[in-house]
Formats: C-alpha cells, structure tokens, sequence
C-alpha cells in the first residue's frame, strides 16, 4: 500500500514517516513538503491514503483534496490540522474525507486510523484493483496516441477512427503555462478543473501536448455553449495558477485528420496572444516591482532582475507591467532616472559626473543624450536655466 505525507513542517512529516515505517514496514511512504510535490506524486504513484497538512504554502490541503477527488475517487484522505484549524479540518470530512488529525499528533490513534483504512483499501482492491487498472490503462493509452497524433508524429498504423467513435464532432481547447520552472502542480490543477468542466459540459478527455500545455477535446452536449465553458476555466485557473496562462480554442471538428493541422495553428496563435492576467496578485506583484525599482533606479535594473523579485517570468511580467502602468520597463526605469537627475541638478555642488552616477548612467555622454531627448535640453543647460530662476525668485 501506498501512502502520501503532505505537510511543510518538516519534523512533522518524517515523525509520521517514522511511525508508520515502524508499525508497517511493508508500506510505501512518499513525503511532500507542498502540494506541488504532492501532485507529482500522485500522479507518478498508486497512492491509496494521503495525510496532508491545511495550511501550506500556495494551496491549501482542502484545495489539493478537493482538486484531485476526480482524477483519484479511490484516495482516501485523512488532514491534519492544529486545533485553531479545527473549523478547516470539520469542513474536509464533509468534503469527503476520512478522518482528521489534530496537532500535536499521537501516535496510538495515527496508527489505528491506518490500520482502518488499510483494510478498507485491502477490502476495494479486490473487487476493483483489476477494473481500475483497466480503466487508467485504456485512459493512458487512449491519451497517449492523441497526444501523437496531435503532434504530427507516427502512431504506428493505428486506426483511430475507431478509436475515436464516440466523437463524431468535437472542439478542441489548449492551456498554455509560461513559466520557467517546473510546473507539476499547476499541470495537475489544470488537469483536473478542466477534466471536471469537460465532463459537466459534455464528454472528451484532457491529456498533456508538452510540459508547459495541455490540450481538451470536448464533444459538447446540446444546447451546451464552449465560451461557457472557457469563462469557467479561465475563473478558476485564475484563482488556482501561480502562473500566466493562455487558452486557444477551434471550431468544430468532423473531421480527425485536421487535428494535427488545428493544433498547430493554436500553438501558433499563443505566440502573438497576451498571456491571461492571473487574478491573484497581479496588482500586488507590479506594486512590489515599482516600490522595488524607486528604491534601486540607481543600479543595474534589469527586466529580468525585476521580474525575479516579484516571482514572474520576463516575457509575463513585461506584458502585465506595461498593462498596469501604461508604460514600457525601458521606458518607465528612464523616466524615473531623469525625474531624479532633475532633482539632484538642482544642488549646485554635485558635478554632472556626480548626477549620472548617482542615476545609474555610467556613461556621461550617453547619461546628456537621453536628458536631451525628453527635456530638449542637456542637463548643464537645465541646471544653468533653473539657477538663474531661482536667483531671480
């Protein structure tokens, strides 16, 4: 038997690692510190119990459980809270959860609540091992053969007309993440919002096209509407991703040799369309950066070096900066260097050396060449002009 650890306090992990490895040697542990971690697992393993922690960082255990209860129906989870959490823990048993732990945890009732639910997976493997096993091997190949088919690329003479029977129509919807770091647990969240959305609208499947994007094909049932669909996944992955997004969509498909073709012509489209805004923290993120950029205009202030403080990819950041401030990076970082050059030319005794530096220009001619641009005059004959105003007030 499998069984998950979700929790970011890292004594209280192994201490239930420890425990249950002792009680039951013959169990599989895994341990996550997030639920990113815990999504890859999940998906890389048969987990059959998880124990996860509420509050973490990202995600809360509640979110995680409640994300993954299509994907996984056979999980069992148990979550773990400190007493203040209690209302938190109450709210995932009627979520459908197993049980709850409060914190501290001991140790007599954390081994007899697995040995329960030991014998209640022991008890449904027999009678469905064999059929879910099935299940998620028809599910993977199925999604594998699409998803190289979708890519152009050779599925060894299948016949996938009679591999696709049930979708004499269908549309196809791609999510696109940018991101440069891994992202399993936004893959997961988009996986399962978007599997759950297919399903209520009509009928299809979602499978991964690369690491970065997935791709759903939906057969809508009548009367359903695929921009109703969308409007729903674009408020939820707004909610759930860390990351910026895009979603391309075709129009209906009767015909299966024009995926690969429609495919192609989405990854295109994502090229020259805007990443979504993230509904979360988009506004908190440019705050950050323009407090972050005011207090270092003197320094080397890069687009990427910006963009890392606030956790953002540069090709995002730089959308959703000139969005917010109706300004370019380049542009925005000049105007507030000569803002304060025209400020420090106001003290008679800083030399023109000292002010450029001061600004973060280390070139002087270049430093007068961008003052001229936007003011029409260079900074000695802004000085000289403001000094003869004020002697004259």
């Amino acid at each position: 038997m499998d069984i998950l650890i979700v929790d970011d306090e890292t004594v209280i992990r192994e201490g239930i690692m420890r425990t249950l490895h002792n009680r039951f040697p013959d169990y599989r542990l895994h341990l996550a510190s997030n639920p990113e971690e815990a999504a890859a697992l999940l998906r890389q393993h048969r987990i059959h119990i998880v124990l996860t922690d509420i509050l973490m960082p990202g995600m809360t255990g509640l979110e995680l459980m409640s994300l993954s209860t299509k994907l996984y129906p056979h999980v069992k989870w148990v979550v773990i809270s400190a007493y203040s959490e209690f209302a938190y823990a109450q709210e995932a048993v009627r979520l459908g959860a197993k049980d709850y732990l409060l914190k501290p945890i001991g140790k007599d009732m954390l081994v007899a609540m697995i040995e329960k639910l030991g014998a209640e997976v022991a008890q449904e493997n027999e009678q469905t091992e064999e059929a879910e096993l099935l299940r998620r091997g028809r599910k993977f190949l199925r999604e594998a053969v699409f998803q190289r088919w979708a890519s152009g690329l050779d599925i060894g003479g299948l016949d996938l007309h009679s591999f696709m029977e049930s979708y004499p129509h269908f549309q196809l919807l791609m999510v696109k993440m940018e991101s440069d770091k891994v992202v399993h647990l936004e893959h997961f969240i988009i996986e399962n919002v978007l599997g759950e959305l297919i399903e209520r609208y009509g009928q299809g499947f979602v499978t991964t096209y690369d690491g970065k994007s997935l791709i759903g094909l939906v057969k809508l049932r009548e009367g359903a509407q695929l921009t109703s669909l969308t409007d729903e996944l674009r408020s939820h992955l707004g909610r759930y991703l860390k990351v910026p997004f895009q979603m391309m969509h075709t129009e209906r498909i009767t015909e299966l040799q024009h995926v690969p073709a429609e495919v192609q012509r989405m990854r295109q489209a994502s090229s020259t369309q805007v990443y979504e805004q993230m509904a979360s923290g988009s506004d908190r993120a440019i705050e950050v950066a323009l407090q972050y950029m005011k207090a270092n205009y003197h320094t080397d202030l890069s687009l990427e070096k910006v963009a890392s403080v606030v956790y953002l990819n540069p090709v995002y950041f730089s959308q959703l900066f000139k969005q917010k401030t109706g300004s370019g990076f380049k542009e925005y970082v000049i105007a507030l260097r000569l803002e304060q050059a025209k400020q420090l030319l106001m003290n008679p005794k800083l030399k023109l050396a000292e002010v450029c530096e001061r600004i973060g220009y280390q070139d002087m001619r270049h430093f007068s060449q961008v003052f001229r641009k936007k003011y029409a005059v260079t900074p000695s004959e802004y000085r000289q002009a403001h000094s003869v105003q004020a002697a004259e007030s």
